[in-house]
């Protein structure tokens, strides 16, 4: 016969086996944050320069996680196929949740199968040319390419990249024709031009301005936006270059698993609005010419990516941009 004493042993065991299994608050680990882009280009730089402060945010160490290929898909399926926990995340741009997805319909992922936390940056895209081109402006570039069609060769971080989507409204408003040379990332983007390989690209800021010295082998010649931007002080905008019709900047977010609770998604959402916010990180990304830019909310932010959308699609189709 079980004495009272015993019982109670017991029970209080079952208790403490009971609470023993209660899951680790959020978070308890190390979180991944993949990128689908090759280290040293923009998403790479945006990453490393807020996952310290970010990390802080949450209390844990962040683990930045390159994937490239397929422009930037690779990436955006590891983390839609990952488990909604939120330890394995994505910094994207429109490249992975509007433009490849329209490109390539047959994509191990759907857009739906990520869940949006915040906007991070926005940031004007910069022509460049290779020095020896003897390029020296965007009238002399469109004179080039009409010149010898397909003559000069532009490289990009990828199909369906912002720097391909940035190239084809280009040849699409000026009639220039040029070969499209996809690469692995924006850093190898921009050694193909240094190099000579290529002659032009439509470049991110942070893999652009850092080669865009006096003297080197980088000429930077215009911004993709309308205007000039205080981000890229001393470059035309486009309509001062002569193309007042062309007007094109990108953006990169957070994005996680769909089905990712919602107070670990808002728990994201905060460390990721706290981590942007830090004078250091801000400084860093003005220094390569992105601005932070953060949503008011996750549901501003997923309002937003159904606009922006649209803009992307209509471009990949009025452009008749295809995978290569």
């Amino acid at each position: 016969m079980r004495t009272p004493h015993l019982l109670l042993a017991l029970a209080l065991a079952a208790l403490g086996g009971h609470a023993g299994a209660q899951p680790a608050p959020y978070p308890s680990k190390p979180i991944r944050l993949v990128v689908g882009f090759a280290p040293a280009g923009a998403a790479d730089s945006v990453a490393r320069a807020m996952s310290d402060a970010f990390g802080k945010a949450l209390g844990q160490t962040v683990l930045v996680d390159n994937k490239p290929g397929n422009g930037s898909s690779i990436a955006a399926d590891i983390v839609a196929k990952a488990p909604p926990d939120g330890y394995t995340l994505l910094i994207a741009s429109p490249s992975s949740i509007s433009v490849n997805p329209a490109l390539n319909p047959a994509l191990p992922y759907k857009p739906a199968d990520l869940l949006p936390i915040t906007k991070m940056t926005t940031s004007p895209l910069v022509l460049a040319v290779n020095t020896a081109s003897g390029i020296r402006s965007v009238a002399d570039l469109v004179a080039a390419a009409k010149k010898d069609p397909d003559k000069l060769n532009y490289s990009t971080s990828g199909n369906g990249s912002a720097p391909h989507l940035g190239a084809a409204l280009f040849t699409q408003l000026t009639g220039a024709q040029m070969t499209h040379v996809p690469y692995r990332g924006g850093a190898l983007a921009i050694q193909s031009v240094m190099a000579g390989d290529t002659q032009v690209t439509f470049g991110t800021s942070p893999s652009v301005l850092p080669q865009a010295v006096p003297g080197g082998k980088l000429l930077a010649i215009a911004v993709s936006t309308r205007e000039r931007s205080a981000l890229v002080p001393g470059l035309p905008g486009m309509r001062e270059a002569g193309l007042p019709e062309y007007n094109l900047e990108f953006w990169y977010g957070m994005f996680v698993p769909a089905g990712t609770p919602p107070a670990i998604a808002r728990k994201i959402y905060d460390a990721t609005v706290s981590a942007m916010q830090q004078p250091s990180v801000k400084a860093a990304l003005a220094r390569e010419g992105t601005e932070v830019s953060v949503s008011g909310s996750p549901e501003q932010f997923s309002a937003f990516l159904i606009e922006d959308g649209k803009f992307w699609v209509n471009l990949v189709k009025t452009a008749k941009v295809k995978v290569e």
